[in-house]
């Protein structure tokens, strides 16, 4: 909240760094990175960009990457940035330092939300859920999290990293909000967690074997987690746990693109809400 109480509204920074030709998802699709691979006809970080527009809690957007000349195949990316009404940053080597290197671009007491062009099925409901409720924990960082039973029925042949608490269990979302620049300095830091993301049991390790062991007995609690990364980071991580299968969503690999492109054929409002034409723990 703001010194008038009400709430601060977002930038919204994309994380829409290249991987290269050699991915299999980008040779397959032809396109010139993954960015602007098409899913039902519109590339995903148009789709990302344009839910990021309707939601009412964002006030500003910045893509971190891809190249200006890659973007520039696309009119309506193209038109976005020639008007300014998105920004862009030229990407690091890894998504914690492009994330790091563009926040310092952005107004300190601004905060942040973090996504990534792959999601092609984040919606501005999903945007808006999770800023309020970020908004109104008492965080300096906060992490998306979806029920892996929500997930898992929605999306059954979708393969997603799990993380099984004793409490519940749950999928990432690619969301993240930063709300204090305490937070802006765990950035350069979370390389150590990205690296191990896709592998609970090694991103658990950085909390020592203790918490490892109690995630193995299936004993160790989100809350419990949370503390622990907290008192090792130095900040208030808190998780947003959204009610949205969706929200799960996001596109590595060309089974994912399928589903993807699948969710979207079958349910017209998800598509209309994504077109260019337009749970706090």
């Amino acid at each position: 909240m703001d010194d008038t109480g009400q709430q601060r509204r977002f930038q919204a920074l994309v994380l829409a760094g290249d991987r290269g030709s050699s991915d299999p998802l980008v040779a397959q699709s032809e396109a010139c990175c993954k960015a602007m691979i098409e899913i039902d006809g519109t590339p995903m970080v148009l789709r990302v960009l344009t839910a990021l527009a309707a939601a009412e809690n964002i006030n500003g957007r910045m893509l971190s990457g891809p190249k200006p000349e890659q973007l520039a195949i696309e009119p309506e990316v193209s038109r976005l940035l020639e008007s300014g009404e998105i920004d862009w940053c030229e990407p690091r080597t890894s998504p914690s330092t492009s994330a790091s290197h563009a926040m310092e671009q952005i107004d300190h007491d601004t905060p942040v939300l973090l996504t990534t062009a792959d999601h092609p099925l984040l919606s501005a409901r999903i945007i808006d859920h999770f800023c309020r409720d970020s908004a109104a924990s008492d965080a300096d960082l906060t992490v998306g999290l979806a029920p892996h039973s929500k997930v898992q029925q929605a999306f059954p042949e979708m393969k997603k990293t799990v993380l099984r608490f004793r409490d519940d269990h749950y999928c990432g979302c690619n969301l993240f909000a930063f709300l204090t620049p305490r937070a802006r300095g765990f950035a350069a830091q979370w390389r150590q967690v990205e690296s191990e993301r896709k592998n609970p049991l090694k991103m658990f390790r950085l909390l020592g074997w203790g918490a490892v062991i109690r995630y193995l007995l299936g004993h160790l609690t989100l809350d419990e987690a949370l503390d622990r990364l907290s008192r090792k980071f130095g900040l208030r991580i808190r998780a947003v746990i959204l009610p949205y299968a969706e929200a799960a969503v996001d596109v590595d690999s060309v089974r994912d693109h399928y589903i993807a492109q699948e969710q979207l054929t079958r349910k017209p409002c998800i598509a209309a809400e994504a077109a260019p034409t337009l749970g706090l723990r």
